[in-house]
């Protein structure tokens, strides 16, 4: 009998394209042990992995459909591993640039549908010590923080030469608990659907009082965002880029402003995306959004499958001190997060799912570069492994993740902590920007800019790209 899935689950398999694939992956940069010749190692690793060919679920399933409807995950009889598990050579692991260019034409393809949704891919330059894993893995399997929890059991605390197992063939024992009586769980039912009800009719008169100018403290209303060349009909082609920041630095930055770290990163974000336009002739008279995933779970839940929301966040506007761009973001970031607070927990995923449908229903018609977006950024922020990690005896340097794209385009930008490091991957389409290297160097010179300006107030950032009609005097203005 197959695994069952969510209506959420469903909605990456049914949502998925040609253009817009639905599977999330992730760039591994890798320490071979010293001494070894790296050409021997990798391929003896590399035939070693593929020899796991007995996968634990959901590894080892497809989606089993009925007239293209998903209805389940159903284990296959074997793995074909030359599919699943694939060996690339390269110029130069060293070339960041390059390994990124060569990680976005595999990003872009879809998997197979006849076969269990993942892919690894060892890539290697025969030269150096280093080599890269790029896997990838589809989201109806699970969303970041399933994904996340997976791929820290395949890996290891400490070097070892023998006993190892890839993620894939990982056993992960799921607790079972006693099945409440039939009344209980109608009951039970009846009371999320409630809830629910009430919630998502709260929130809708809300975003209603908002637009008649009423109640202008909510959410950001949907579909107001700003179209820009990276906004609209996503199309085939990824353009990747992958980034370091120490976290430590994030966290003490937060700390000194009473902020959280995703918020400092927001400010970043924010700058960095808006200097990238600016350099395309793009200037805005209003904030650009955010699409924020919220993690739906209860502290120690470790249920498989997606329990998230996706709501919009307005960044900053009409500053160009970074602190003070920071400070409209905390409380705009705030405002939406008081309000999932305050919510039923499957309010918000049905809110997501009510959103994103529309969404979709444009994306199908092609209309998503007529429309406004959504947002003109997803960014999400991934716990990883405080301690270094092993594939069996080479050493985990760097874990990139690349998400997918969200109907209406714009930029995914997901960063996974790992070790005392923020590991950022930053994928959007290809169609109008052809690399996005330059917002990698400009979100780490934005957050330089927003660390050192806590000490500097005269600091600015001249080419911010805005333009504001009415821009109010701020309060510590000497004006």
């Amino acid at each position: 009998m197959g695994k069952s899935l969510s209506f959420l689950d469903k909605s990456f398999w049914l949502t998925e394209s040609d253009a817009n694939p639905k599977h999330v992956g992730c760039l591994q940069l890798l320490a071979m042990p010293e001494g070894v010749d790296g050409k021997n190692y990798l391929t003896q690793l590399y035939g070693e992995v593929k020899a796991f060919s007995r996968a634990c679920p959901p590894f080892n399933c497809r989606v089993k459909t009925v007239l293209g409807y998903p209805i389940g995950l159903q284990p296959v009889k074997s793995l074909q591993m030359d599919y699943h598990v694939q060996l690339h050579q390269v110029n130069s692991i060293d070339d960041k640039v390059a390994l990124d260019n060569f990680v976005a034409r595999i990003h872009e393809s879809r998997l197979d549908s006849d076969k269990p949704l993942w892919q690894y891919h060892f890539i290697y330059d025969g030269k150096s010590n280093l080599f890269a894993i790029y896997a990838r893995v589809h989201h109806l399997y699970g969303d970041g923080a399933t994904l996340v929890r997976w791929f820290q059991g395949g890996y290891l605390p400490e070097a070892q030469n023998e006993s190892f197992l890839p993620v894939w063939a990982v056993k992960r024992m799921r607790k079972r608990r006693p099945k409440a009586k039939l009344w209980r769980r109608v009951l039970a039912s009846i009371k999320n659907f409630l809830h629910i009800t009430i919630d998502l009719i709260v929130i809708f008169v809300r975003l209603f009082l908002k637009i008649i100018r009423i109640n202008s403290h909510y959410m950001p209303i949907p579909f107001t965002g700003t179209n820009t060349l990276l906004t609209g009909q996503v199309k085939a082609g990824r353009a990747v880029a992958t980034m370091d920041l120490d976290f430590e630095r994030v966290k003490a930055v937060a700390k000194r402003t009473r902020s959280s770290a995703n918020e400092v990163l927001l400010c970043a974000f924010d700058i960095g995306v808006h200097r990238l336009l600016q350099d395309n002739g793009h200037v805005f008279k209003k904030a650009l959004f955010t699409n924020i995933p919220i993690n739906l779970r209860k502290p120690g839940e470790k249920t498989s499958g997606n329990k998230i929301a996706i709501v919009p966040v307005q960044l900053a506007h009409g500053e160009q001190d970074p602190y003070l761009r920071l400070r409209q973001i905390i409380i705009n970031h705030r405002i939406v997060k008081y309000a999932a607070q305050n919510a039923h927990p499957g309010s918000f995923s049905a809110y997501t799912i009510v959103i994103q449908s529309i969404a979709l229903v444009f994306e199908l018609l092609r209309m998503s570069s007529v429309v406004k977006p959504i947002a003109n950024v997803l960014v999400s922020n991934i716990p990883g492994p405080r301690e270094v990690r092993y594939l069996k005896d080479s050493k985990l340097l760097a874990c990139y993740p690349i998400s997918t794209m969200t109907p209406g385009g714009g930029v995914n930008i997901t960063l996974m902590t790992y070790a005392g490091k923020a590991n950022v991957g930053m994928v959007c389409c290809n169609k109008n920007i052809k690399s996005l290297q330059p917002l990698a160097d400009y979100f780490a010179e934005a957050f330089s800019m927003l660390e050192a300006s806590l000490d500097d107030p005269t600091l600015s950032i001249e080419d911010i790209g805005e333009h504001s009609n009415d821009s109010p005097v701020s309060i510590v203005s000497d004006e």
